[in-house]
């Protein structure tokens, strides 16, 4: 028989709010918020500990967060400034084992299985692995370890900040039967009620309950949900693979049909994601506009055409999508998204028109200049006048 995989999950605590009190000592101790403006309509990209207290949290609408947090901090926020962060805690990982798998700029899940003959038992290794993201960054991490990825991801969430759960291996029903039914994967407000309909409420009554009860009344995903119930996950670490798109949107602060106003924000996001094509050396084929009108209806439309990592051709794309539709009510949100992604081609340089050479340098050597002084050192002229055009993302970190 195989022995017990040793998996752990890294959760990183409240990371975008964690960075920003770290870089600025007078926000320590103080409740902290990143996402949009406090008098528009965007969302909570983080919340600090001391926000949380007084019921803030992630992806939370940030006037809500405004109205719970009067003397909160309002910070905006700095993606760049969040991946770089990432990355150096991403590298730490792959100190310790081949086998990382990011699963956002601030999570990860990690097999240490087999590695005990290098660094010791296992339990020991994540308490290395939190002192040093500690040591080098500055900021805590949750973990949790345990035979497999859902049980590792269930325990890095109990004992935060800073915390640490092992769940040995076979005891993984006992870990999750006093916890609610909502911990288990799948679960949502629809199923939660479906469940407490059986009687179910806690994992434990889940695992007590026919398997044939569940089907009848959920189908097969109330046979996956029993195999949950009593940690039943055979899914391998996945090491890194090149993501599948790239995107930017922005929520107004008022719903607009003004098309200079929604011009200029795709602008803006075509640089956005162009960079973020560059910094991974990619190229993408397939451009599409994502708008939600004030009704919260939502329409997307794409264009493929050759592969390119150009700030202006993507606007371009983009910008023939907007012109053609009819926008019938005021735009609430505007998105772009790059994919069918591909390795760019730095060695084809001389194949291309003269044009696109010449964006494609200055396309690298305005990345060198913001990469060293800020997004915002260098803009497209087109960006330099002052226009409300956001007010706040949808992005949020998933911070817990």
């Amino acid at each position: 028989m195989a022995a017990p995989r040793a998996i752990v999950h890294i959760d990183m605590d409240a990371f975008y709010a964690s960075v920003e009190q770290r870089d600025r000592p007078e926000l320590r101790g103080r409740p902290v918020i990143v996402g949009a403006d406090p008098k528009g309509r965007g969302v909570v990209s983080a919340a600090s500990y001391e926000a949380r207290v007084f019921g803030v949290r992630s992806a939370m609408p940030i006037s809500r967060a405004a109205r719970l947090c009067p003397n909160g901090v309002f910070v905006r926020v700095d993606m760049p400034k969040y991946v770089a962060v990432s990355r150096q805690i991403m590298t730490i990982l792959d100190e310790f084992s081949p086998l990382v798998e990011p699963v956002s700029v601030d999570e990860a899940f990690v097999d240490l299985t087999g590695t005990e003959s290098l660094f010791g038992p296992a339990p020991d290794v994540v308490a290395r692995i939190k002192a040093k993201i500690r040591s080098d960054t500055g900021l805590t991490a949750s973990a949790g370890l345990a035979s497999n990825k859902f049980i590792a991801k269930i325990a890095s969430d109990l004992r935060k900040p800073d915390g640490l759960v092992v769940v040995v291996a076979g005891g993984e029903a006992e870990f999750l039967a006093p916890l609610p039914i909502e911990r288990l994967w799948g679960v949502g407000k629809a199923t939660a009620k479906d469940l407490a309909a059986l009687g179910v409420a806690t994992i434990g009554q889940l695992q007590r309950l026919p398997r044939a009860t569940l089907v009848a009344r959920l189908g097969d995903h109330g046979a996956d949900l029993q195999d949950l119930a009593f940690g039943r996950d055979e899914r391998a670490v996945e090491p890194w693979t090149a993501p599948k798109s790239m995107g930017a949107e922005t929520t107004f602060e008022r719903d607009t049909s003004d098309r200079a106003r929604l011009d200029s924000t795709l602008r803006a996001q075509a640089e956005r994601v162009a960079r973020e094509l560059r910094a991974e050396h990619l190229a993408a084929a397939r451009v599409t506009l994502k708008l939600r009108f004030a009704d919260f209806r939502t329409l997307t439309r794409s264009h493929t055409s050759e592969p390119t990592q150009d700030g202006l051709e993507l606007y371009r794309r983009v910008g023939v999508l907007l012109s053609r539709e009819a926008l019938p009510q005021p735009v609430r949100l505007i998105g772009l998204s790059a994919s069918a992604l591909i390795d760019e081609q730095t060695g084809q340089l001389a194949l291309l028109e003269s044009d696109t050479v010449r964006r494609e340098r200055l396309a690298r050597a305005v990345d060198r200049i913001t990469g060293r002084f800020g997004a915002d050192a260098i803009r497209p002229a087109a960006l330099v006048r002052p226009t409300p055009v956001s007010r706040g993302s949808d992005t949020t970190d998933g911070s817990a």
